[in-house]
C-alpha cells in the first residue's frame, strides 16, 4: 500500500491576516479557496514542493486559538533567505523567539518565529 502525506490543516481567527502573513511575509502562493458552511478556508502551497497549509477560520471561532500544552510544537518553512525573512516576520509584528542561528550538528541555519496566531514555525535554511 502507497502513502503519501498531503497537507494539514490549521484554525486561524483572522483569515484575511494570516493569508497576509503566509503569503507576503513567509512567501507562499495562495492554491485555493474554500468555503462550507462551517468554515472559510485557503490552501497556501509553495512553487516546487508537495507541501501545503490549509488556514480555516470556522465560523464557530470565538476568541484566540487554543493550542493546548503539547499537541501541535511547531511546523517548519524553508528559505534560502533566513535573514530576510526572519525581519520580515520581525517588521510585520510576530514575536521571533530565536533569531538565525548555525546549527553545529547539521548544516542548516534555523530560526523561531510565531504567527499571528501563536503557531511556532521554524525557518530553515540549508547550508
Amino acid at each position: 500500500m502507497a502513502s503519501h502525506l498531503g497537507q494539514f490543516c490549521i484554525s486561524v481567527t483572522d483569515l484575511e491576516q494570516s493569508e497576509d502573513f503566509y503569503t507576503r511575509v513567509l512567501g507562499l502562493v495562495t492554491q485555493q479557496r474554500i468555503e462550507i458552511p462551517e468554515a472559510r478556508e485557503i490552501v497556501l502551497g509553495a512553487e516546487g514542493s508537495d507541501g501545503k497549509i490549509q488556514l480555516a477560520q470556522k465560523v464557530s471561532q470565538q476568541g484566540a486559538i487554543d493550542h493546548g500544552d503539547e499537541a501541535l510544537w511547531k511546523f517548519y518553512v524553508y528559505t534560502d533567505e533566513i535573514e530576510v525573512m526572519y525581519q520580515a516576520v520581525a517588521d510585520y509584528g510576530c514575536v521571533c523567539e530565536t533569531p538565525p542561528t548555525r546549527l553545529s550538528e547539521w548544516p542548516v541555519t534555523i530560526a523561531m518565529v510565531l504567527d499571528p496566531d501563536g503557531y511556532r514555525i521554524e525557518l530553515v535554511q540549508r547550508s
